[in-house]
């Protein structure tokens, strides 16, 4: 009798640590529709409310939500589906992205402006680079 009560006991350790184990293993994200995954190149390691995640190489936004991509067409703000054929080279995978936390307006424009719209790939302009001017 007393190896049978060792026996259960035994399984429901096993059971526990295997369960606790297998709950670290994978992200979860929190989204207005969680019923919609999020695209395979997204791969968060916590628990994070997300919209959006920014691409700041290409200056594509990604909605989480609408599950849309945003982008300067011109001067606009378009969102699509999917992206257009100039960007099929890119493979997002293997992108660097940024998650945008605390923003869930739909004018992706605002945030851009206020937060990455002086993010350009050129430092000539920016304060303290004095490369040019031997200070």
């Amino acid at each position: 009798m007393e190896n049978r009560g060792l026996f259960k006991s035994g399984i429901l350790f096993i059971m526990v640590i295997v369960l606790l184990l297998l709950a670290r293993c994978g992200p979860v994200v929190v989204t207005s529709r969680p019923h919609n995954p999020p695209p395979p190149w997204f791969y968060p390691n916590r628990i994070e409310v997300v919209r959006y995640v920014y691409f700041p190489e290409y200056m594509i936004y990604y909605d989480l939500s609408a599950r849309t991509y945003l982008y300067l067409d011109g001067n606009v703000w378009v969102r699509r589906n999917t992206l257009p054929p100039r960007y099929s080279h890119i493979n997002l995978g293997r992108s660097r992205y940024e998650r945008i936390r605390d923003y869930n307006d739909d004018n992706i424009r605002g945030y851009h402006d206020e937060n990455n719209a002086n993010r350009g790939r050129s430092n000539r302009n920016t304060p303290g680079s004095n490369r040019n001017t031997g200070k």
